[in-house]
């Protein structure tokens, strides 16, 4: 069976894990978490770069820099994971959902400014696949009506909007190493911060509420708890484990796009003959290869051909569920239409897309789905 994802290991995660043990520092905050922090504020130039314990707790800290209270209202995309909602509700908020593009799964920025209210407290694009949103109309937005910006990059590492790396355009981002992503370390996360006010406290409610950083940094002579917080650090193993993949950063991206461009080259055929639609990468954007995807023309297409990858042995999946369909949120949301998320929900396909995966593999991959149409 080749599956769906493999997560890749570059051979120095052990080392760096055991020099972490050895060190004698594994709670959170040790050498490895700020070589990582380091490593990301230098390679993409985020103002202050603070490791989570996974992409949620980044958008829960990032609520709560935002002062998200009872009553005020967030615009998001309806395609996309829970967190991504989840981080805001928990804080009071009510969601507004945006429908996605129609030729494109990220949300469609043409119908933001009708959903904003007086009541509208912040936007959270989400670069679907590591493609960007159009962020341009989503800032000009925010400065007009002073709303907040939180990029959901969860996918989005290592990719870009104009030329600036995502992440680094709205007031603060979100990232996720899960093990799925393409840098990856097995759980984990990342805040990052690029308007100053907020740094700060930042780093108090990363450390439960307290003012423990300036005092290991020797700005203040104790520590004590001085606002809200959680528990957000991951242990300095996690931060080994992930130093070892951001050290081999080109080199996994450059696998991963050339995997993506293989299949794209070899399924043209198939768009061109109207039997799917391949992604569509905007101008300003472009495609770090975190999945690659395909859209069917029917919800039954797409189920028939999930199975007849199945019984070949690969293992192809759909993804999200609209939210605003949700069983949690339906009754709450507003009643409108989202017709391109449902079908983006209903008819996208992703193909499996890992590190390991080889050429010959791809071919094999895209000869059977090209046998699919030529049977059906």
């Amino acid at each position: 069976m080749i599956q769906f994802n493999k997560p890749y290991l570059t051979g120095k995660e052990a080392h760096y894990m055991y020099q972490a043990v050895y060190n004698g520092h594994i709670s959170g905050n040790g050498q490895f978490t700020k070589k990582c922090q380091h490593f990301l504020e230098e390679k993409f130039g985020f103002r202050k770069c603070l490791l989570t314990t996974s992409c949620t707790d980044a958008l829960e800290m990032a609520a709560i820099l935002i002062d998200i209270k009872e009553g005020d209202e967030v615009i998001m995309p309806s395609f996309t994971f829970v967190s991504t909602a989840n981080a805001f509700v928990l804080r009071g908020a009510k969601i507004v959902f945006a429908d996605s593009q129609k030729e494109y799964p990220n949300m469609d920025c043409d119908t933001l400014e009708h959903l904003i209210t007086d009541r509208t407290k912040a936007i959270v694009p989400v670069h679907y696949a590591g493609v960007a949103c159009d962020m341009n109309q989503i800032m000009k937005l925010a400065q007009k009506y002073n709303l907040f910006v939180i990029e959901d990059a969860a996918q989005a590492i290592d990719s870009y909007y104009n030329g600036t790396p995502l992440g680094k355009l709205g007031h603060m981002a979100a990232f996720s190493f899960h093990e799925t992503k393409n840098i990856q370390a097995g759980e984990g996360g990342m805040l990052a911060i690029n308007d100053p006010k907020f740094i700060k406290r930042a780093e108090i409610i990363w450390e439960k509420g307290t003012n423990r950083a300036e005092f290991f940094r020797g700005e203040v002579n104790k520590y004590g708890w001085v606002d809200i917080g959680s528990s957000f650090l991951p242990s300095d193993v996690i931060a080994a484990f992930l130093y070892a993949q951001l050290e081999n950063m080109d080199n996994i991206q450059q696998q991963r796009r050339h995997i993506w461009t293989q299949y794209y080259n070899n399924l043209t055929h198939l768009q061109a003959a109207g039997h799917i639609k391949l992604p569509e990468i905007p101008e300003y954007a472009t495609n770090n290869a975190h999945m690659f995807f395909l859209i069917c023309n029917t919800p039954e297409e797409r189920t028939n051909l999930i199975k007849y990858l199945k019984n070949n042995q690969i293992n192809a999946v759909f993804h999200y569920l609209p939210l605003h369909l949700s069983d949690f949120y339906a009754n709450k949301h507003d009643g409108r239409t989202l017709n391109n998320a449902s079908i983006f929900s209903e008819q996208l396909l992703r193909l499996p897309l890992y590190y390991e995966l080889t050429d010959s593999q791809i071919i094999d991959i895209c000869n059977l789905i090209h046998k699919f149409y030529e049977e059906n």
